[in-house]
């Protein structure tokens, strides 16, 4: 009775459910939450972004999930710079905001090794997403079309 009951409230709530989980509410926020998985892999919330279809709706544009939801082989992660990581205090600053984008900048250390990365924030109905992230070398966007499977 406790489960028909339960799956009850789930359809019922179904129709909220489905914008409540996308987007963030500043760029600043945005950046920080993906940066909280990067922790000391103790549990899955420390253990990098998950390449999930609920995490790749709430942090990335329509554009971009089916991709990295996909990725399962990568040599490394792209949003640290490298397969392991023991990163410092990030860095968040807004380099530009242009109509619905915003190009945002993340500093931090990863194992001793400065890493900058630009991230480029979309503001859509649902809030803020991840449309792009740019390093000194490549794009989260050319990387997941590179090692997709």
């Amino acid at each position: 009775m406790t489960k028909f009951l339960a799956a009850l409230l789930v359809l019922l709530a179904g129709p909220g459910l489905s914008t409540a989980g996308a987007g963030f509410r500043s760029p600043e926020s945005l950046v920080r939450n993906v940066y909280a998985y990067y922790g000391d892999r103790s549990s899955e919330l420390s253990s990098g972004l998950p390449h999930d279809p609920a995490t790749a709706r709430q942090f990335f544009d329509p554009n971009l999930r089916a991709a990295w939801i996909s990725l399962t082989h990568e040599p490394y992660d792209f949003l640290v710079q490298s397969p392991t990581w023991k990163i410092g205090a990030v860095a968040i600053s807004i380099l530009r905001r242009q109509y619905d984008k915003t190009y945002v900048a993340a500093a931090f250390t990863n194992q001793g090794r400065a890493v900058t990365l630009n991230f480029i924030l979309v503001n859509g109905p649902d809030g803020w997403v991840i449309s792009d992230v740019e390093s000194p070398h490549d794009s989260l966007r050319m990387f997941l079309t590179q090692y997709r499977n």
